[in-house]
């Protein structure tokens, strides 16, 4: 009975022997195929060990053949006596190399094919023994389809010889981009400098006194990633609607104070202006949802359908709903849940998350009044969870008569890339922006 179930698995022994085929009758395939197709993409054993063998290989930059694969066999202790006959039969039957990438998506689509059996089988498993709500079991599915087409493991122990490989591959994108921060660009040159930009599967803390603008900050990022990286932004808004972001989005962008936008009291100057921000704007990969009852699994389901994905804002965390739902539920623990789910879901997505949060009242009574780490409101759980944590600041805020007048501060409190540390930047508060404050000098 479990042999005719493994026979029933999707597979392809032809293709798959076919790609190691061609990658023996031509060793320059191999750089395409590590990049398309996993160890774990093969189903019969013995081509999955030789598959292992090959990419180990090609990390360490060794030179492929029938030959040297043989004794690299020899050494990581999957060589048997037919295995010279097996590599030789591998190369005889197969046509050509030249058709090994159409070989390979055959394998893939086998295996995706099983993966999506084995999830089939375990959700229905979880059906059947009750185990969870139904929203728990819609959840279960969607992360794991999610991995599927994320071409990922949803779990499980990874040889180390395949994650090398992938930083070998991270490192020589690096080299290539000629010592550029490795993450999105914020638009903020400084800040920039300071947290090597936006890294996948970060999760960044934005936080501020209310009134400082830290929606206004979090917008001009988002715009500038979705204008510089051609990725697509969502944005969950917890408190403003979509309209009013938008109209945010078209002042800072066009240049035009806010404050005409609101009443309509605009020049035909300023409708030029707008008609060429709206214009930009709209061809952005910016996405926003309003909706004030979202949880992060909301959230992160919702993601889960975006391609191209780039970076995630939500504006802001002390709005948020946990998945409970229970209005009795201790503050303090579902602050902690919902942070810990964050961080969860920008290493699932494997992009940046923005998440604006307020602080506590502690600041506003010291006679420093710049944030700090135990401001966080709520959860201690924020500073742990958090990969950077950044505060605004600006003096005029506190102390109307003071000369710094919209000078502001972005205060690195945590970064674990590199340093903290205080950028100066330029709040202008008739655009509801902020500005790099070379930019404004040069400007002037």
């Amino acid at each position: 009975m479990d042999e005719l179930l493994i026979k029933q698995m999707p597979h392809s022994s032809e293709a798959e022997q076919a790609v190691l085929g061609s990658i023996l009758i031509d060793s320059r395939c191999v750089p395409e195929v590590m990049g398309y197709l996993k160890p774990s993409d093969f189903y019969l054993t013995v081509n999955r060990e030789i598959y292992e063998v090959v990419s180990s290989m090609f990390n360490y930059s060794q030179p492929i053949d029938p030959i040297t694969l043989l004794d690299q066999m020899r050494l990581n202790g999957v060589y048997k006596d037919t295995s010279p006959n097996y590599l030789a039969e591998l190369m005889n039957i197969t046509p050509t190399a030249s058709n090994v990438m159409r070989y390979a998506a055959i394998v893939k689509d086998k295996a995706m094919l099983r993966g999506i059996a084995e999830v089939a089988s375990d959700i229905g498993g979880m059906v059947s023994a009750g185990t969870g709500s139904a929203d728990d079991v819609l959840e279960a599915a969607e992360r794991r389809i999610y991995a599927l087409r994320q071409g990922k493991a949803a779990g499980g122990l990874e040889p180390v010889s395949a994650i090398i490989g992938g930083v070998y591959k991270h490192l020589g994108e690096l080299a290539k981009a000629g010592g550029e921060i490795p993450g999105l660009s914020t638009g903020l040159p400084d800040l920039d400098s300071v947290i090597m930009g936006l890294n996948k599967s970060d999760l960044i803390l934005l936080a501020s006194r209310p009134g400082m603008g830290k929606t206004s900050i979090a917008l001009n990022i988002g715009l500038s990633v979705a204008k510089s990286s051609n990725v697509k932004v969502a944005i969950f808004s917890l408190e403003m609607s979509k309209e009013q972001l938008a109209m945010r989005l078209l002042s800072s962008e066009a240049f035009v104070d806010s404050k005409k936008l609101l009443t309509g009291r605009l020049s035909s100057e300023d409708w030029k202006k707008i008609v060429a921000a709206a214009t930009a704007i709209s061809k952005t990969g910016i996405m926003i949802d309003d909706n004030s009852m979202l949880t992060v699994s909301d959230m992160n389901a919702q993601c889960r359908r975006v391609d191209n994905l780039g970076l995630v804002i939500i504006d802001y965390l002390q709005l948020m709903s946990s998945a409970s739902g229970d209005s009795n539920e201790n503050r303090q623990q579902a602050v902690s849940d919902i942070s810990r789910m964050l961080k969860i879901m920008a290493k699932e997505l494997n992009v940046p998350v923005i998440c604006l949060s307020q602080l506590s009242r502690a600041n506003v009574q010291r006679g420093d009044k710049r944030p700090m780490l135990s401001d966080l409101r709520e959860s201690g759980s924020l500073e742990q969870d958090a990969d950077i944590v950044l505060g605004l600041y600006r003096e005029d805020y506190f102390q109307r008569e003071s000369e710094n007048h919209n000078l502001a501060e972005c205060i690195v409190m945590k970064n674990r890339h590199g340093n903290t540390g205080s950028i100066e930047l330029q709040w202008l508060p008739e655009y509801t922006t902020y500005a790099s404050v070379d930019r404004i000098h040069s400007e002037e």
